[in-house]
């Protein structure tokens, strides 16, 4: 079983550690490394990229505190507000 991490980058992972990353609620959010965007698990913008430009995390916290911003897609209340500057990183 995979240990929480503040981010987990997909190429580093196997399919199975991903999934029981999911499972287990290690993993709960995704986002895109050269973007610097996180969003939801089921954002079919997220679905779209490349493996090796996709990042995981625990929680939204965590990818605020990496320097993420939320997904204008999946995320639309959280980026409204970090757009107007009411998320900080």
């Amino acid at each position: 079983m995979m240990p929480p991490l503040d981010m987990m980058e997909h190429e580093n992972l196997t399919d199975l550690e991903v999934r029981q990353g999911i499972k287990t609620g290690i993993i709960q959010y995704g986002g895109n490394r050269k973007l610097k965007i996180y969003g939801t698990l089921k954002c079919k913008s997220g679905k779209r990229m490349k493996r090796e430009n996709r990042v995981f995390f625990g929680t939204e916290r965590e990818a605020i505190a990496m320097g993420y911003r939320p997904c204008g897609h999946c995320s639309q209340e959280l980026f409204k507000k970090w757009k107007d500057g009411f998320v900080q990183q």
